[in-house]
């Protein structure tokens, strides 16, 4: 086979790959289509709804009103950017490095 020859092969099979994943995410929407109308009518044949197993949010994961954990208070303030804060969880910000670098104290910065 020359160079050639293989580009266009290469070309033919990337572009099946390209048209099967389509075909398989077609088939995967039917199909979850045709088992919510299964599961729909099962539900309704006992007088249910998928609101009533699901909580009432149509089948979506159930979600805290702030996104899940409540956020922690801020303890450290940016030294020139008071807008800017850290509470003090987690990975330490470059600026807070810094200040301890330099060496400044955490309470220079605690708010």
């Amino acid at each position: 086979m020359t160079r050639e020859d293989l580009e266009k092969a290469k070309a033919d099979a990337e572009a099946n790959l390209k048209a099967i994943a389509k075909a398989q995410a077609e088939y995967d929407g039917r199909r979850l289509k045709e088992l919510r109308a299964e599961i729909d009518a099962m539900l309704a044949k006992e007088g249910y709804s998928l609101d009533d197993l699901t909580g009432g949010n149509g089948g979506q994961a159930q979600r805290k009103a702030g996104g899940g954990r409540a956020k922690s208070p801020a303890k450290y303030r940016h030294p020139e950017n008071p807008s800017i804060t850290w509470s003090g969880r987690g990975r330490q910000p470059a600026w807070y490095k810094s200040h301890l670098e330099d060496g400044g104290k955490p309470e220079d910065l605690a708010i």
